[in-house]
């Protein structure tokens, strides 16, 4: 059976074992690329075919490459859907060789979940040892030397946070059921701790200082190049596509009307300069991926066609209303505004099947 969605050291094995044959660089202590094989991985290199995997700013990448070397931890912050989840993969699949050391933040994580637990029937039958210890990801990463993701660090109580400050500090983690030298795990070489947060999610449960301390924090940007964003989506979806069975691609005339309208509600600002309505909903590039996505497979499915600028109306009803019943309003004013080129007019004379 096809996994979905394999992790990123398996999609691109290849590229990887490619840049492992010919790095000739040093590598931080613990690494499984040098930092400047570890960028080519991110950024791509043609001449090693190797694929650019994220579209933002390199200094993004050489400065999060270079906290990685550190004692201190990356803290990846920004919108929902600038790829923050995805950086922080192919980081950790190029530095540590593996992206599934992960903690999914959430109101009901637990340090058991982040630490350790026990397998309660070893337990009772032979009290606390090694072989009923449960180990989680940070008690892995530390023991293996490896990168260790936390998604949506700001999701979870603050209590629950600050159990990493010891491993980033002190670099061990005490195991109190234990005794002698198995009490304490001692990080080992290339053990570290990627972490994300959504703007968005700012106050929820706010970092302590002291955590704070710990992390470098870098932001990830929207794309701010209209024909960037544009090329992503048409590439991503495309491959979604060709994944769910739809063998025609997506229309390029569609995909341009629809990264527009993204980025208009986005920004509250129409390319020529109108002001528009801003959506309280999260209009990022990963949602127009999914949104072009959805197009094409209501277009192939139901009539066998790439879908149109009509099936756009359908299926961004769902994206903008998220939030706030408000939005749907917002955007029913953005749908009733004309313009020039064929796929802009279908656009309008479908703006009656968006719902209410």
């Amino acid at each position: 059976m096809n996994a979905q969605r394999p992790p990123a050291e398996l999609r691109y094995a290849d590229e990887l074992a490619r840049l492992r044959e010919h790095d000739t660089d040093d590598r931080p202590p613990g690494w499984a690329l040098s930092l400047r094989a570890a960028r080519r991985f991110v950024l791509g290199d043609e001449t090693l075919g190797v694929s650019r995997k994220f579209v933002g700013d390199p200094s993004l990448i050489d400065r999060s490459l270079v906290t990685l070397a550190t004692n201190r931890g990356l803290m990846l912050v920004g919108e929902p859907g600038t790829a923050k989840s995805l950086l922080s993969e192919l980081l950790a699949a190029a530095v540590s060789g593996t992206s599934t050391l992960t903690i999914q933040g959430g109101a009901a994580t637990t340090e058991d979940q982040i630490r350790y637990s026990w397998n309660y029937a070893l337990l009772v039958a032979e009290g606390p040892s090694t072989r009923s210890l449960v180990p989680a990801p940070l008690l892995r990463g530390m023991a293996e030397g490896r990168v260790v993701r936390f998604e949506e660090i700001t999701r979870c109580p603050l209590e629950v946070q600050d159990c990493l400050l010891s491993p980033l500090s002190d670099r061990v983690l005490a195991v109190p059921e234990l005794s002698g030298p198995e009490s304490m795990v001692y990080a080992q070489e290339g053990f570290t701790v990627i972490a994300t947060a959504n703007t968005r999610d700012r106050g929820v449960n706010e970092m302590s200082a002291a955590l704070k301390r710990r992390f470098n924090f870098e932001t990830v940007f929207p794309i701010a190049d209209f024909a960037t964003e544009l090329a992503l989506v048409e590439a991503e979806a495309t491959a979604l596509l060709k994944r769910s069975g739809v063998t025609a691609p997506p229309r390029r005339d569609v995909l341009e009307v629809l990264v527009t309208a993204f980025r208009e509600l986005r920004q509250g600002q129409t390319a020529r300069g109108d002001t528009t309505d801003r959506l309280s909903g999260v209009m990022s590039t990963a949602e127009a991926v999914s949104v072009a996505h959805a197009v094409g497979l209501r277009g192939w499915f139901l009539r066998g066609e790439p879908g149109t600028a009509a099936d756009l109306v359908s299926c961004l009803a769902g994206t903008a209303a998220k939030d706030s019943p408000d939005d749907l309003a917002k955007l029913r004013r953005y749908l009733e505004r004309r313009r020039h080129g064929d796929q802009w007019q279908a656009l309008y004379e479908a703006r009656h099947l968006l719902p209410g």
